[in-house]
């Protein structure tokens, strides 16, 4: 995929005029973790979708928005897949009434919309044909609006009838601002960026990472890598890891990317110390050594002081940082030193930063750095598919819909 895409915004139709008295579909991602009550824990998501929403209201719009909610069975509503808690809320956020459509993909209920009113359509995932991509439901859907809006980057990675078919067939499709700030920032730090590019890559398993390393090692200046994936590529540079988390059968992989960065004078630096315990736990001893003196029953859990110093200068040297997984298990304090440092090291950085997946946003919350993270992704799945340099089914075809 193209780091830069040319899409249509719905603020650019906002700005022509093009939307007073239109009906506008907004796909949000509105999938809120509730308990079993039903209540909904956190809010982010639903905080995050209001202001397209807005925008469009303010734009004298017929507002239409739906989302998907959990893993509900198509054709099958239960009263825990409803998004009635995410139209409380929404009501809320916004200072005026959301009413709750069902049954709407036929348009009932949706013919006295007016001007600067907002509905909820029921959880969209529960129509037939929802995750195969039905045509036949995305032109449904496409007849109930004027213009059709993306704004959940978080499902762009997904071809379902909702995020890419109804874009197929709506009179226009663009994005709103969400996906248009994530597309930015990506485009920015992949695309265009400023150099040295530095990616820090960490997780359990380079298994699941590997294609993203094998992306990134084409593009990237320095590659950090952590974790369990740091231990494969220490065995791959022939280092003893003792009993750590790794990958033997991955260590040719690894040998690879590093062969492959070092050909055109980029790097992946490894550890030169190391935290190591004799088991995994919160209550675990956390020992210092130096690489070379791991032992066989060591486990190692973070990089050392002089590995996170070494690596925080190349941190505040680069002109972009795109971040994905801390380099140790951050949960338990006597193995968080690593994360932190370099956390820290990129909320001083004066680089463009990038960072997207669930335990890095944790450990941004943790260390109180968001507001200096220059942008932080909400997407999972799509940051990591972008990185990887998949197409994300979603973007592309707002960006086939541009150049008509």
């Amino acid at each position: 995929m193209s780091a830069v895409l040319n899409f249509i915004r719905l603020q650019d139709l906002i700005d022509q005029n093009a939307v007073q008295g239109k009906r506008v579909f907004i796909r949000a991602d509105l999938n809120v973790p509730q308990d079993d009550a039903g209540n909904i824990t956190e809010d982010t998501r639903i905080r995050a979708s209001v202001p397209a929403i807005k925008a469009a209201v303010a734009a004298g719009a017929k507002v239409m928005v739906t989302s998907h909610l959990g893993r509900p069975t198509e054709g099958e509503f239960k009263p825990e897949d409803s998004l009635a808690p995410v139209a409380k809320r929404l009501s809320e956020l916004l200072g005026q009434p959301v009413e709750l459509k069902q049954n709407w993909v036929d348009g009932a209920g949706l013919e006295q919309l007016q001007n600067g009113q907002v509905v909820l359509l029921e959880n969209v995932r529960v129509n037939k044909g929802e995750k195969k991509n039905s045509d036949e439901l995305a032109q449904k859907m496409a007849k109930l609006c004027d213009i059709y809006v993306n704004d959940a980057f978080g499902t762009a990675h997904r071809a379902e009838a909702s995020t890419h078919g109804i874009a197929k067939f709506a009179p226009v499709a663009a994005a709103g601002p969400l996906l248009a700030a994530e597309l930015d920032a990506l485009g920015k730090a992949l695309g265009a960026p400023a150099r040295p590019l530095l990616a820090i890559v960490a997780g359990s398993k380079v298994s699941t990472k590997l294609s993203i390393l094998e992306s990134l090692a084409d593009k990237v200046d320095n590659l950090i890598v952590g974790g369990g994936i740091a231990n494969t590529f220490m065995l791959a540079a022939g280092l003893k890891i003792g009993k750590s988390l790794a990958e033997p059968d991955l260590i040719g992989a690894a040998k690879t990317i590093i062969d492959k960065m070092a050909k055109r004078g980029a790097q992946v630096p490894i550890p030169v110390d190391v935290v190591c315990a004799k088991e995994f736990s919160a209550t675990a001893a956390a020992t210092i050594k130096d690489v070379k003196d791991v032992a066989d029953d060591d486990m190692i859990l973070d990089i050392g002081p002089q590995t996170a110093a070494q690596l925080a200068e190349q941190i505040g040297a680069a002109g972009t940082i795109v971040w994905n997984g801390p380099v140790g298990v951050f949960e338990f304090d006597q193995f968080a030193e690593g994360t932190r440092t370099l956390a820290l090291a990129i909320a001083k950085s004066p680089a463009f930063s990038i960072a997207g997946g669930g335990d890095t946003l944790a450990a941004i919350a943790k260390y109180h750095i968001g507001d200096q993270v220059g942008y932080i992704s909400t997407g999972g799945g799509a940051f990591l598919e972008f990185l990887e340099g998949k197409t994300l089914p979603a973007v592309e075809i707002l960006a086939q819909r541009a150049a008509k």
